[in-house]
């Protein structure tokens, strides 16, 4: 893995200490309600305009670096398929181990079949699977189900009914599993520090309570990309 072409402006977060029955690289999650990813662009390649891998930087609302994050989804799928592509998104820490590896199947978009809806595994670390994002067809709603491992239902996201770029900001909730209680959010927009950042650079922020589950967060955390590639990138 190499990071040499992101910008070193961002303190990093200092690493915590080891967690019992926590995956390796979670221990940071374990201590924040907010993530903010924020894409970062290599110069060479925007001169060349030809991008060989997503780059992303992982923080939290302090603007302190806590993962790096890389897309090296084939250029080609990722132009002629756009959100219906196939992707491997790896996380690392700031150390650079591999934490947290996100997998996506080249799917179409159309949700109105179940063969086409849209399905994320999450592993951490690499190799061990720690859930999975479905989407599931909705007449009105753009809705997913978060899995555990064995993939029983934990929690569901849930989006606005019209999703549009007139529409400054984009909310997906997480939700119980009665949709009675608002537990989190993926957002489009972001108050604070990311407002700092470069406005061209494609950025989405995640919320959630600081006691909830680590998985269950790096879970949102994978699924914050999925709805990027899905919705935000296209209405941005």
């Amino acid at each position: 893995m190499a990071f040499s072409n992101l910008q070193p402006t961002i303190h990093e977060m200092r690493a915590p200490g080891t967690i019992p029955n926590c995956p390796p690289g979670l221990e940071y999650l374990s201590q924040i309600n907010q993530l903010l990813v924020c894409q970062r662009f290599d110069l060479l390649e925007v001169l060349s305009c030809f991008e060989t891998s997503k780059k992303y930087e992982v923080m939290n609302n302090q603007g302190q670096r806590i993962y790096f994050a890389e897309d090296r989804s084939n250029c080609f799928l990722r132009y002629l398929c756009g959100p219906s592509r196939s992707f491997t998104i790896t996380i690392y820490d700031n150390i650079g181990r591999d934490v947290i590896t996100v997998h996506k199947a080249l799917r179409c978009s159309c949700c109105w079949r179940n063969c086409y809806l849209q399905k994320l595994k999450v592993e951490a670390p690499p190799g061990e699977k720690i859930g999975y994002v479905y989407q599931y067809f909705h007449p009105f709603w753009p809705m997913f189900k978060i899995k555990n491992a064995n993939k029983e239902d934990i929690m569901k996201i849930k989006g606005p009914c019209v999703v549009s770029s007139c529409l400054k900001a984009l909310n997906f909730n997480l939700l119980s599993l009665d949709e009675e209680i608002v537990i989190g959010k993926i957002s489009n927009t972001w108050a604070g520090f990311i407002r700092e950042l470069s406005t061209n650079a494609d950025k989405f922020g995640v919320q959630f309570p600081l006691d909830l589950d680590v998985k269950i967060k790096a879970l949102m955390l994978g699924a914050s990309f999925l709805i990027d590639y899905m919705y935000f990138e296209l209405w941005s």
